[in-house]
């Protein structure tokens, strides 16, 4: 890209930020009553707050919601994964102010705790339990908790994740952690607590917080196995072996030292692969889904919240936590007539996959 063309897109970008902060002063039955936004490319650490409750002067303000459009209470559980900073702690907050029952979960049981503190000292229904998604048994555990509590959830955010590389490193030494942790710690969720997603008629809710990294056929890091990257964009083609196998061989491929020869994504490697998955398991759960019948239904979306600054990043970001947090309550509170599923959002609206 030239020196015009980048600068082309700064202000593309530049416009849309502008637009994105315009949406989010504006009540929610607004920004909602023509639906989510269509990209035209789209194919199918806890801040110190004020203790004076709400709103939060400098920070998050969140929009009026139309009584017409609310359909959540105070009853309504919404479960956060790896909440204790950053993009899970900020979405935990969010959906706290608009007056949800959350339940902050992270795998350093001190640090979520705290978390969990500061939010309910701010006035917030906020309730913290440890939970490792890489651990089978702790997963487990922390399902048999919410059955026994709450008798099931309402809306599951699978934010808990891994990244190992910052700037140009590009190392795979902890590929099978990020693979263990971004991939298989979030399909084991999906796959216990669909049967835990309680009955309703406004609809059950997944958001799977995910990676334009992980695009099939991005620009400047998709698939470079052309055979491969067909496969995983045709629905047909697309299943649960063919993503398993796919990590799979990755991370085979990274124990023989092959990996950089064989067209995987170049940047964030192992993370981006991770990502690619979640994407594509994402797809796979919205197709199985589908034919549940009225009262049962569950809307599975991912969304990227973009480049932000966040421990993760190294605070290298262009967003702050709060603007990356934004996309995903919006696809979590949608109204029920504005409902979608199977799609990936970035900045309230879709993108290719």
């Amino acid at each position: 890209m030239g020196k015009q063309g980048k600068e082309r897109a700064k202000a593309r970008r530049e416009q849309r930020l502008q637009e994105i902060s315009r949406l989010r002063k504006l009540p929610y039955s607004s920004v909602e009553r023509s639906g989510p936004l269509r990209s035209p490319h789209a194919r199918h650490t806890p801040a110190t707050r004020s203790s004076n409750c709400l709103p939060l002067p400098t920070l998050f303000h969140p929009p009026f919601v139309c009584p017409s459009t609310r359909w959540w209470s105070s009853e309504t559980v919404a479960v956060v994964t790896g909440a204790n900073r950053g993009i899970g702690y900020e979405i935990a907050h969010q959906l706290a102010v608009h007056g949800l029952r959350v339940i902050l979960t992270a795998r350093d049981a001190d640090r979520g705790r705290a978390a969990a503190d500061g939010l309910r000292g701010e006035g917030l229904n906020v309730e913290f339990r440890q939970l490792d998604v890489s651990r089978p048994d702790s997963v487990e555990s922390f399902a048999k908790w919410i059955a026994e509590k709450y008798g099931g959830l309402d809306i599951m955010v699978n934010n808990a994740g891994v990244n190992f590389n910052t700037g140009a490193n590009n190392s795979v030494e902890f590929a099978e952690e990020v693979i263990a942790t971004n991939y298989f710690g979030t399909k084991r969720m999906i796959e216990i607590f669909i049967s835990m997603m309680r009955p309703t008629t406004s609809g059950a809710r997944i958001l799977n917080i995910s990676s334009r990294l992980g695009r099939v056929n991005g620009r400047r890091n998709r698939v470079g196995d052309m055979t491969l990257r067909e496969q995983l964009l045709k629905d047909d083609c697309l299943s649960e072996e063919l993503i398993d196998d796919m990590a799979a061989n990755f991370l085979c491929q990274v124990k023989e030292g092959t990996w950089a020869s064989n067209e995987w994504p170049q940047m964030y490697t192992d993370y981006s692969v991770s990502k690619l998955a979640v994407n594509l398991y994402t797809r796979l759960m919205a197709r199985r889904l589908a034919d549940r019948p009225e009262g049962h239904k569950i809307y599975i979306n991912c969304y990227c919240p973009g480049w932000v600054k966040t421990a993760m990043t190294g605070w290298a970001g262009n967003a702050s936590a709060e603007e990356g947090a934004d996309t995903g309550v919006w696809i979590a509170l949608l109204p029920c007539q504005q409902l979608t599923t199977g799609k990936f959002f970035a900045e309230r609206r879709e993108i290719s996959f």
